[in-house]
């Protein structure tokens, strides 16, 4: 014999279990792949991002414009000054008055004293006369083979050897930023014309000019005039290579590359630090949790951080709580599973011998009989499987619990009414003492479940009762927690079964009840229901002042909607 149940579920039903069947899917997928750990290491994107930033920094140090055009400035400003006193002091002492009482510069003598103001100093001089004719150079000088070029070397590096200069050196050329500047040509006859400088000079103005040369470094120039009464005889031009501002330039950047150096390796050594402290605790942890997914579970330890007193700590700690949490659903939806198969098996074997009977009997009278035992089996399984479903469905739902104010004030006197309205002659009176307001008995729950809670304890204290006895509910409020009671007048709890009630399938009924007529899942769904609210429930006998058990109490605490 077989039974087919068509169950139709509604269309917004079967579109959230496809949504989550699909979700479901998709996360056996990405369980399924197999795991690299390191793969995108914490660790290296640690150390990169700390590295860029240091690396940003140092590269922003590093370009020294605004520092490098100060240098110029006053490199600039410096050459006219010393231009002023060279014009000067040619003024004073290389010129002589002609026949028409006209001062004039006399080349010799400007020759030699332009040599002599220059001797001290790494500047070039160069004398010019009005018609743009050059006749003195400091870098010329007269020999019996003829004129003798004096060539400037480049002052000593102190960039410091070997590797950073060589860094020094490719980061200058990097930021090198000289194309801009007219190119500087040296004429062997040189003239006025060749120089803009000293043709304003030769007006009467103060020039500066800045030039670049063929290895891209710097010519810094400046032209003065020579007057004499206001008269100008000349022009005097000084010049100085930009070598010494580079290298200026070239050592401020070799103490940021030195200090940026030092400051790496702290990063680096900090990176490494903080990879060791995060990265790798949490390798550990996510490596543990694949094992207890892929492996035996049970066999697996969750590394202990609890005693860094971190958010590393408090992740171990919840890893743990929830791991353990897991097994022991999973050892209790063992258990029940056990229990579900032997409490049907029992009205199954029955009802298989009452089929098997019925069969091979002929009597009327007692195939009647055996019929009314396969009804009451059938309706048996019927509500065990009920039950069964019932607390089945209740993990999930409290797992998900929506809470909303609820007043067991309300409550209570609603189910107070509703059993004494439909009471019979010798059913138990059923009476409710509220001992607070109602306002004062309100929790954050689910009403519905928690009205199953209390038919269970009600249910369970009438079937215990004795005829016209008495079912005493309270209600009253503690500090911030409402405790309830539900107290009958039957035989109480048997001795050392106080919490072996609350199990799934406990059945301890009173005599001359039908068997089969409760599946004992009541009092375990109550204990659910009120644990995932937060709550408590326990038994208690209660006794006269001579110790006799006057019948049973059953005890539950809420915590208080604030």
């Amino acid at each position: 014999m077989a039974l087919v149940t068509d169950i139709k579920k509604p269309d917004g039903a079967a579109s959230s279990l496809s949504g989550r069947n699909e979700a479901a899917h998709g996360v056996r997928r990405l369980l399924a792949r197999p795991r690299k750990f390191g793969q995108f290491s914490l660790s290296r994107r640690m150390l990169a991002v700390n590295v860029l930033a240091v690396a940003l920094l140092g590269g922003g140090m590093l370009y020294l414009d605004r520092y490098e055009t100060g240098l110029i400035d006053t490199e600039l400003q410096a050459l006219a000054t010393q231009g002023g006193i060279f014009a000067g002091a040619l003024s004073e002492g290389a010129t002589l008055e002609d026949l028409g009482d006209q001062p004039v510069l006399v080349p010799s003598l400007g020759q030699g004293l332009m040599r002599r103001l220059v001797e001290p100093t790494r500047i070039r001089a160069r004398l010019f006369l009005p018609t743009g004719a050059m006749i003195a150079d400091s870098r010329t000088m007269q020999g019996r083979g003829g004129a003798i070029q004096i060539q400037e070397l480049a002052p000593p590096d102190d960039a410091g050897p070997g590797l950073l200069r060589r860094a020094v050196d490719w980061v200058s050329n990097l930021l090198r930023r000289h194309d801009h500047h007219p190119a500087y040509v040296e004429h062997v006859h040189a003239t006025a014309a060749d120089y803009d400088e000293v043709g304003d000079a030769l007006e009467g103005h103060i020039t500066r000019k800045v030039r670049s040369d063929l290895d891209g470094g710097l010519v810094l120039s400046a032209a003065v005039p020579v007057k004499r009464y206001k008269q100008v005889l000349g022009a005097v031009m000084l010049q100085v290579g930009g070598a010494s501002l580079e290298q200026k330039v070239n050592s401020v950047r070799a103490d940021i590359l030195r200090l940026f150096m030092i400051v790496l390796a702290v990063t680096v050594a900090l990176s490494l630090y903080l990879a060791g402290t995060i990265a790798r605790p949490v390798r550990k942890l996510a490596q543990a949790a694949y094992e207890i997914r892929h492996g035996d579970g049970r066999k697996v330890d969750i590394p202990d951080f609890s005693h860094r007193h971190d958010e590393i700590g408090e992740l171990s700690v919840a890893l743990t709580a929830m791991t353990a949490a897991i097994f022991r659903r999973m050892d209790a939806i063992e258990r029940f599973a056990a229990d579900v198969a032997h409490e049907i098996k029992n009205p199954l074997t029955s009802l298989r011998s009452a089929v098997e009977t019925a069969t091979r009997v002929q009597d009327p009278k007692q195939q009647k009989r055996l019929m009314a035992i396969i009804q009451d089996d059938v309706t048996r399984l019927d509500r065990l499987i009920s039950d069964i479903s019932d607390a089945s469905r209740l993990d999930a739902e409290m797992s998900r619990l929506e809470r909303s104010p609820v007043s067991l004030a309300g409550m209570l006197g609603t189910l107070v009414d509703v059993q004494s309205t439909t009471r019979d002659e010798n059913d138990p009176i059923l009476e409710y003492h509220p001992l607070d307001e109602g306002e004062r008995l309100m929790v954050l729950g689910k009403e519905g479940r928690l009205v199953q809670v209390f038919r269970n304890l009600i249910g369970n204290a009438a079937s215990f009762s004795p005829p016209g006895g008495r079912i005493l509910v309270r209600a009253e409020r503690q500090g911030q927690e409402i405790l309830l009671s539900v107290e009958d007048e039957g035989p109480g709890v048997p001795d050392g079964k106080l919490a072996a009630i609350f199990d799934r399938f406990y059945s301890e009924r009173p005599v001359g009840e039908k068997f089969g007529t409760h599946s004992g899942l009541g009092l375990s769904i109550s204990k659910q229901i009120v644990e995932a609210h937060g709550g408590t429930i326990w038994a208690e006998n209660r006794r006269d002042d001579a110790g006799q058990v006057q019948g049973a109490r059953f005890c539950l605490r809420l915590p208080a909607a604030r």
